[in-house]
């Protein structure tokens, strides 16, 4: 090999190298950035004032077959219920809810676990979810959940730090584990709407 030949070959080598080099340096790297979750704890016109779909998740109905439970309760407005109304209420719920596999004692569990006051500022007992959007280049690879959180009785609003214009749509899954109901079962970036 002559002295030209290797000059040539050791050019294109170097040339190579400042290239990989320049591409690499181009590559984004990927960065982990926060969600926040807000909301989640809406309360339909037709629940009755009650967090229903956490509320039925407890008791391993579906929601509707416990509006159709609640239907038929008669609140004492503006004061306490008698010993005699709540015993009555009570056998209204059950006789909707007994054939479904649901006990007197059950109720009561998840019922006093999702008891609050409103006018009091109160809310049943919640958990937080957490999680991060993993980004590159200006763009959302994927969105991972780290804490599904609890307590969610609607799907929250879930946004990405720096990305307010990403929107990311939550999942919720009930369960009858009471600290587990109402967690993010899944997130991710929803699909951008297309104009016709």
């Amino acid at each position: 090999m002559n002295k030209s030949s290797i000059i040539s070959v050791h050019q294109l080598l170097t040339a190579l190298l400042l290239l990989a080099g320049t591409c690499a340096v181009a590559r984004a790297e990927e960065r982990e950035v926060p969600l926040t979750f807000a909301g989640g704890h809406d309360i339909g016109p037709d629940d009755f004032g009650r967090p229903v779909y956490l509320i039925a998740g407890g008791l391993g109905v579906k929601p509707e077959q416990f509006r159709e439970a609640f239907k038929n309760v008669k609140p004492a407005k503006g004061r306490e219920p008698t010993g005699e109304e709540q015993r009555k209420n009570k056998e209204a719920m059950m006789k909707v809810l007994r054939p479904l596999g649901v006990t007197n004692e059950r109720l009561d569990e998840v019922a006093d676990y999702f008891r609050f006051r409103p006018q009091a500022g109160e809310r049943w007992p919640t958990k937080p979810a957490k999680g991060y959007a993993v980004v590159e280049d200006g763009k959302v690879k994927k969105v991972v959940i780290t804490d599904p959180g609890a307590g969610y009785n609607t799907p929250p609003r879930v946004t990405i730090a720096e990305m307010e214009n990403v929107r990311v749509e939550a999942k919720l899954a009930f369960d009858k584990d009471l600290k587990k109901n109402g967690g993010i079962a899944s997130a991710a970036v929803a699909p951008t709407e297309t104009k016709r």
